[in-house]
């Protein structure tokens, strides 16, 4: 309501579908999903239906504000001074109300683009696992043609590799997962508040304004009292205005532990271990280790190398059916 005009009243009188129609544009957002990596392909489905609920809401918020001014103009017609004026203040109610679903939909649009950085994450890591699952069926294809092939242990150092890779890539996802889920539906459900406390809020000043209307019946040849509510009107928009100006958040602060980490989607600590390149999703998954990694003896993943391959390597060896 903030620098709103007392009416919603036009000169013109738009059309309904001047007002809340929107153009349909041809889109390939359909064709997307038969492409999109398997990891990805349920969080790509939640994030393309969430978009679809926020057009719901921005169509909902268009359709409300050609509703009020509606009702406005009906008033007008009226020849009622009473309802003329009550219907023109309780429309420019209803488009405030209609602005608060415009302001809801571009919050959840901020949560779903939290979401779509587990997306694009979930993306970076499929290589990682399709790759350690490529090399354990080269090497049991291999075993079955000639086990003695010198090419086996080649392919069983890669895998060892491999698998230390996906360690830290499946880490890096963990993480980040659990960090940007909390923060998405953090904004979205602190939108879902903002949303319903600030239309209460126009919706009990609403109901205010049809106290100002009088409906005492009358008998044929008489005539309503002249209306004298427009002062009062005037004051009901005016103290609708504070309450939204004067409008804070009382919300629990969700704890996190997120602080932590680094932007690599690794512990501070790890990182100084370990060498990362920010990947260009802003995480550092696929090919994120340094070029180096497998020749530093004292590194972190050095380490996971080692313990892949060898208080594993049997049980490893039994899962990839050798």
């Amino acid at each position: 309501m903030m620098n709103r005009a007392l009416s919603v009243r036009s000169k013109g009188k738009p059309s309904v579908n001047e007002k809340s129609g929107s153009k349909m544009h041809f889109s390939l957002a359909s064709l997307r999903g038969t492409t999109e990596k398997e990891l990805s392909k349920k969080l790509y489905k939640i994030i393309k239906a969430e978009g679809d609920v926020i057009g719901a809401h921005q169509t909902a918020g268009r359709e409300r504000a050609a509703i009020a001014s509606q009702l406005s103009e009906w008033g007008e017609e009226t020849n009622d001074d009473a309802i003329s004026d009550v219907s023109d203040k309780l429309g420019v109610l209803m488009s405030e109300i209609a602005e608060q679903e415009d302001l809801f939909a571009q919050n959840l649009e901020e949560s779903r683009g939290v979401l779509k950085t587990i997306r694009n994450t979930e993306r970076s890591v499929q290589p990682t696992r399709d790759n350690k699952e490529q090399i354990a069926d080269q090497i049991q294809k291999l075993k079955y043609k000639d086990a003695n092939s010198p090419k086996v242990m080649e392919l069983e150092q890669e895998l060892v590799r491999a698998e230390a890779q996906s360690l830290v890539a499946e880490a890096q996802l963990t993480n980040l997962t659990r960090q940007k889920f909390k923060e998405a539906y953090d904004v979205h459900f602190a939108a879902v508040i903002e949303r319903a406390e600030k239309q209460i809020l126009l919706a009990r000043q609403a109901r205010r304004m049809l106290m100002i209307l009088d409906d005492t019946p009358i008998v044929p040849g008489d005539a309503h009292p002249a209306y004298n509510g427009t002062e009062q009107a005037r004051d009901i928009l005016n103290d609708a205005e504070a309450d939204l100006r004067d409008w804070r958040p009382q919300l629990e602060d969700i704890p996190s532990n997120a602080h932590g980490l680094g932007n690599n989607a690794m512990p501070n600590t790890m990182g100084s271990q370990v060498g990362y390149e920010q990947h260009p999703t802003g995480t550092a998954i696929e090919g994120s280790i340094a070029g180096d990694r497998y020749d530093n003896e004292t590194s972190t993943l050095s380490q996971v190398e080692h313990d892949v391959g060898t208080t594993n390597e049997g049980e490893r060896l039994r899962h990839a059916g050798y």
